[in-house]
């Protein structure tokens, strides 16, 4: 019997090839667009990944922009609504509401589907690369994993991923864990010539700790509740339909409409937001104003500072290019504010709601409110600090 001999196969050892990108941002919100438009603009390799297959799904904010941002950044006049000057602000009663009037224009709301699109195009034009149906799925040592595309390695991960940001644990950085919960109903309105109004309501029957509010864009009327999920005597969505059903201010629907909602971080920004290859922006950072809870205005200043302390650390990998980016900074220059957050949060009752009202309505009062609605003062810029505010 002739001797079988053995035949040995020459396996070539599989190598799969990684992509390497300089920056990799999770969340293709206004934040994750603007700063990776700005890092693009820099020359760096940009990859944006965001789970939503569309920007236009899913819209969680009512798109108002406040006079501080239009006045500072290139917004697309089309895509805005007509400007608002007054402020109509009511007690639980809805009985004889405060009218503040501003001699600006105060605010616009904008459609905000054509607004991230346009930031997509932006950021596409700037050389970014942006991959939608892309879940994040985890990230360690510099490789990125996903759940729908092949993993990445990158030098920085940008996390603008939302108010509960898995980057945020993933890398190591603070979490918002004071959250409040928004919702809104947005139906079409048929033209009228009448000048808008920014309807306010505080309520803590439907908005513990905050505000209820109407509002429209020329184009669809936005109606919608904000406050301590704890403290809700019922869900949002019967808060919200109640509040609805006789919200001062509402235009009648010219057709059906949709309901929006999303968590709100309420803590006045988070302190570690930054880190070696790694930082936050948007509502991921805590970027909204802890009083007003506007978020717009913070989360494009902030996306402006993160891509100039991303691109310096990326060009020199010194780390001190990421002092800059100092969350507890900013928290010391929100002290005034977090403190009248305490006090709209402890308004738990009717009662203290009307008499918070009554209050205002006196000449300092009425001041006040002006300050907080028409002030300069949305969202500070954090200043440049010496000491090491990532160490830790």
């Amino acid at each position: 019997m002739p001797c079988r001999r053995s035949r040995r196969r020459n396996i070539a050892p599989t190598v799969t090839s990684v992509r390497s990108v300089d920056v990799l941002v999770v969340g293709a919100g206004l934040a994750g667009l603007h700063t990776a438009r700005l890092l693009a603009e820099q020359g760096f390799d940009v990859v944006v990944v965001d789970r939503r297959r569309s920007l236009s799904a899913g819209i969680r904010t009512t798109g108002i922009f406040v006079r501080r941002t239009l006045d500072d950044f290139d917004l697309p006049d089309h895509l805005l609504g007509p400007a608002i000057r007054d402020v109509l602000l009511y007690p639980p009663s809805r009985r004889a509401p405060i009218r503040l009037t501003s001699d600006r224009d105060e605010y616009r709301v904008a459609d905000m589907a054509g607004i991230y699109e346009h930031a997509h195009r932006a950021a596409e034009a700037a050389g970014a690369q942006i991959a939608l149906g892309v879940r994040y799925a985890g990230a360690a040592m510099g490789l990125v994993r996903f759940a729908g595309a092949d993993p990445v390695t990158t030098r920085f991960v940008v996390g603008a991923d939302g108010a509960r940001s898995t980057v945020a644990r993933d890398l190591g950085l603070d979490v918002n864990r004071r959250l409040l919960v928004g919702a809104e109903i947005v139906h079409p309105i048929a033209p009228t010539t009448a000048a808008p109004t920014f309807h306010c309501v505080l309520d803590p029957r439907v908005a513990p700790g905050y505000l209820a509010w109407v509002i429209d864009d020329g184009q669809h009327a936005h109606i919608g509740v904000a406050g301590y999920p704890g403290a809700m005597r019922a869900g949002i969505r019967h808060l919200l339909e109640e509040f609805a059903a006789h919200a001062p201010g509402r235009t009648a629907a010219a057709g059906p409409g949709v309901r929006r909602g999303r968590p709100i971080p309420g803590g006045g920004g988070l302190r570690r937001v930054g880190g070696p290859g790694r930082l936050l922006v948007g509502d991921a950072a805590g970027a909204v104003s802890p009083l007003t809870a506007g978020g717009l205005d913070p989360c494009l200043r902030m996306s402006e500072l993160a891509a100039k302390v991303a691109g310096g650390y990326l060009r020199t990998g010194d780390q001190r290019e990421l002092y800059r980016y100092d969350g507890s900074a900013l928290r010391a220059r929100f002290r005034g504010r977090l403190l009248l957050r305490r006090a709209l949060a402890g308004i738990r009752s009717p009662a203290a709601a009307e008499a918070a009202v009554a209050a205002l309505r006196t000449r300092a009062g009425r001041a006040v409110a002006a300050r907080i609605l028409f002030g300069d003062g949305s969202f500070p810029t954090v200043a440049p600090v010496t000491a090491n505010p990532l160490a830790g």
